[in-house]
């Protein structure tokens, strides 16, 4: 299939470098060209700009926040007025339920189909092609892309018309994900200030009641504080954290987890932990309970 590419972070390089290799024909664009460039070298043709990468048709953008997503979609040289007449945009990126019905209003005015596809899974699934993918957004549209979500993911969960509902579930995931560390980290450094052995503890109850793979990946970092090079930054965290709290919002709902959490990671970039990875919620917690971090 031709299908377009915005965004060659980590995540979406690999996503495209993917999709390359699972003989699509992709076009890519980056506002670092260097990043395009690279995947040029394995047949990537690079687009000059969003609306350049939209023309074949189908246009996959994942970027860092509603934001940078706008910025790629929207405007005359977006990836929206480079999509030809029943062209289709799927943003994989975590946005908000606000933007992403923006998106979706704009592409249905424009003649063209709106998708929501945000993922689950670290830079490692997203070189493995084992990323977990949220879609909704209308049922032609999904159809088509399915072999393309198939090449970048080892499963895809289909949650209707409605594209919010796809984001929906990538927002509370997420803040369930963050809640599971904030938990590790808590318990790692209340076993710590008791002098139990924290990797006997993890490795005991990973493989007892807690033996999802999250809890093994995560609780191995902050055992080791192994905090960098981050798989995702506490910026990025953070941002996500907000979203939960603009969705907990609009729907009139208390999330007081989600208020804690957002507190953490602001406390850990008071102090200086802006590039450290999510994990590093373990080393506020061994601070807070004066322990070597």
């Amino acid at each position: 299939m031709d299908v377009g590419f915005i965004g060659l972070g980590n995540m979406g390089a690999a996503m495209a470098r993917n999709l390359i290799e699972a003989g699509h024909r992709v076009t890519v664009y980056n506002r670092s060209r260097s990043k395009a460039e690279t995947l040029g070298k394995r047949g990537a043709i690079i687009a000059d700009t969003s609306a350049a990468a939209a023309r074949a048709g189908i246009v996959l953008v994942m970027l860092a926040n509603d934001e940078a997503v706008a910025a790629m979609v929207e405007g005359p040289q977006g990836a929206l007025a480079g999509l030809p007449d029943g062209g289709i945009v799927a943003n994989m990126s975590t946005v908000s339920l606000a933007m992403t019905r923006r998106l979706s209003d704009a592409a249905k005015a424009a003649g063209k189909s709106f998708v929501a596809a945000p993922v689950f899974g670290r830079p490692d699934a997203a070189e493995a092609a084992k990323l977990f993918i949220a879609v909704a957004g209308p049922a032609e549209a999904i159809t088509r892309i399915e072999p393309l979500l198939a090449a970048m993911g080892q499963k895809t969960a289909n949650f209707g018309e409605d594209p919010t509902h796809a984001a929906m579930v990538k927002i509370s995931g997420n803040f369930m994900l963050q809640t599971a560390i904030e938990g590790l980290a808590e318990a790692l450094a209340l076993v710590r200030k008791h002098g139990v052995d924290p990797a006997q503890y993890l490795d005991f109850m990973t493989g007892s009641i807690f033996s999802a793979p999250f809890y093994k990946g995560y609780g191995g970092a902050i055992v080791a504080r192994r905090y960098e090079p981050a798989g995702f930054e506490i910026p990025l965290a953070l941002k996500d954290t907000k979203l939960a709290l603009a969705a907990a919002d609009e729907a009139g709902i208390p999330l007081p987890l989600a208020d804690l959490i957002r507190d953490r990671f602001l406390i850990a970039l008071s102090r200086g932990w802006d590039h450290l990875d999510m994990a590093a919620l373990g080393k506020v917690a061994a601070e807070n309970a004066k322990l070597e971090s």
